[in-house]
């Protein structure tokens, strides 16, 4: 299976600290599958204006066509302003409205208090299925208070990031096992 994971922000080092701490999870726990680490802020994505992924040239190329080749998508974003950051609305929007059919999602939020826990519900949920994902209805959530120089320091965040990473390929094969299901029904 091919997971790519997205720090979606180009600002800041919670959420990707978050995120690789998933990526270290899923690299311990599920060694055979491939993982790819999207950090936007390594990247030079310009804004996009509605042309086709495979149009754009240089990293936006590059980051497009790495998640339209995902099967999991576990996707790391911060809340700013009561809402996810743009350069991760950016990203959503150089894609086609299908790119996430046949993929599995789940989500991985930084904010600065629990005041935003819905958000993820309210914004990034919405999009992710209306770009044909299989979302994970639980996500985790991870609030300041839960970080110290760079590392995150409640068990608790350690241990329900673990679930998710877990519950995340359980719903991934699972989804794979039914889609082979019915491709075999077509008897080619």
């Amino acid at each position: 299976m091919n997971i790519v994971a997205i720090a979606g922000s180009v600002v800041g080092s919670k959420t990707k600290t978050a995120i690789q701490q998933t990526v270290k999870i899923l690299g311990q726990k599920y060694p055979d599958h491939e993982v790819l680490l999207l950090d936007l802020a390594a990247y030079d994505i310009p804004f996009s204006d509605g042309r086709n992924y495979l149009d754009y040239q240089g990293d936006a190329k590059y980051v497009t066509e790495q998640i339209m080749k995902a099967d999991v998508l576990m996707i790391g974003t911060p809340i700013f302003q009561a809402s996810i950051p743009g350069t991760l609305k950016n990203l959503f929007d150089l894609l086609p409205t299908s790119a996430f059919e046949g993929k599995v999602a789940s989500m991985v939020v930084t904010a600065g208090s629990q005041r935003h826990y819905l958000i993820p519900e309210q914004q990034l949920k919405p999009i992710l299925t209306y770009m044909k994902a299989q979302v994970l209805q639980q996500y985790l959530f991870i609030e300041d208070v839960d970080f110290y120089r760079q590392e995150i320091t409640n068990d608790d965040v350690l241990y329900r990031m673990e679930r998710l990473v877990d519950d995340t390929m359980t719903l991934a094969k699972t989804y794979q096992q039914m889609q082979q299901e019915k491709d075999a029904e077509y008897g080619f």
